[in-house]
């Protein structure tokens, strides 16, 4: 049994992280530098994106990004992700993951490294009217499109399967603009009310749609090339991340939600892979062990201020 467990827990972490062990390069430089980062302990960032809930959100986040064409022409033109999904999903995580739990000076050159590969990323699409127009990774709609759905996604899965948020759901939003603010994202919703009239913005203004390019990325989405052992807890991660979607979301993305108690189902899944993985991922232990090191007051939610203590 111990040895099955072991498997998994090494398949998982590739998956995430591209190593066995879960330490990639980018995790041990979360130990190192020189403050407390731009969260900490206690803060809703943490919270959030330590949980095992992120699974979901994930799933839910590359679905969502796919139903701005501007978006989705640049992953159809530009992304890798048929020849190497993994890659892709890995590089994702390893920008959030840092600036989650990095130091300032980290989070700022892993945001920097974002916005190079984002300075190549230029196209043309047709928008949902049918007119043609140029885009580029950096565009402010853009930008503001892949955070507000990102962090809606977050949200909203880890109030569906993790525990509280400190400060709540504000508190989150407000944090996590740090990380939009830092990509380039203008003025990012800082509460819960104004991350979803956001969301709503988009589709009011008729800017959203579903072609066979969204249809093609949601067959990826729902089959990647996981593991065949991993496939059955993945298919319930992903019924779960299409349930946890509104309704006029779904239909565009042409999904419908299983009639299966799905949503009690991926919480069972979570569970399973929580115990596989641990309680705590190895970026906050090498966070915590950083915190330790400087032996500084964590800053507050918000802050990028931290004091030594004495």
């Amino acid at each position: 049994m111990s040895r099955t467990v072991d498997t998994w827990r090494s398949h998982l972490l590739t998956t995430f992280s591209g190593e066995s062990d879960g330490k990639p390069a980018w995790v041990a430089r979360i130990a190192e530098g020189d403050d407390a980062g731009f969260f900490g302990p206690g803060s809703a960032a943490w919270a959030v994106h330590g949980g095992i809930p992120t699974l979901v959100a994930g799933i839910r986040a590359l679905l969502m990004q796919t139903l701005h064409p501007g978006a989705m022409a640049g992953v159809h033109d530009w992304s890798r992700y048929r020849d190497d999904p993994l890659g892709r999903l890995s590089g994702t995580i390893q920008w959030l993951v840092t600036v989650t739990f990095a130091d300032t000076a980290v989070a700022r050159a892993e945001s920097a490294r974002v916005g190079r590969f984002h300075e190549r990323v230029v196209g043309r699409y047709r928008d949902a009217d049918g007119v043609e127009r140029p885009y580029a990774a950096g565009d402010p709609e853009l930008l503001s499109w892949v955070h507000v759905v990102f962090t809606d996604a977050f949200l909203s899965c880890h109030e569906l399967w993790g525990g509280g948020i400190p400060g709540g759901a504000d508190a989150y939003v407000r944090e996590w603009a740090t990380a939009g603010e830092l990509v380039g994202v203008d003025d990012p919703p800082r509460s819960e009310a104004e991350l979803r009239g956001r969301l709503r913005a988009f589709g009011d203004a008729g800017t959203l749609k579903s072609d066979e390019r969204v249809a093609e990325a949601v067959r990826f989405i729902r089959n990647p090339p996981l593991r065949r052992g991993m496939m059955p807890a993945y298919r319930v991660l992903f019924a779960g991340a299409v349930a946890s979607i509104p309704d006029e979301y779904r239909d565009l993305l042409g999904l419908r939600r299983s009639r299966l108690p799905v949503v009690w189902a991926t919480g069972i899944v979570l569970g399973l892979v929580g115990r596989v993985l641990g309680s705590r991922s190895t970026s906050e232990s090498a966070a915590r062990e950083r915190l330790a090191r400087l032996a500084v007051t964590p800053p507050e939610p918000g802050s990028t201020r931290a004091t030594r203590r004495p």
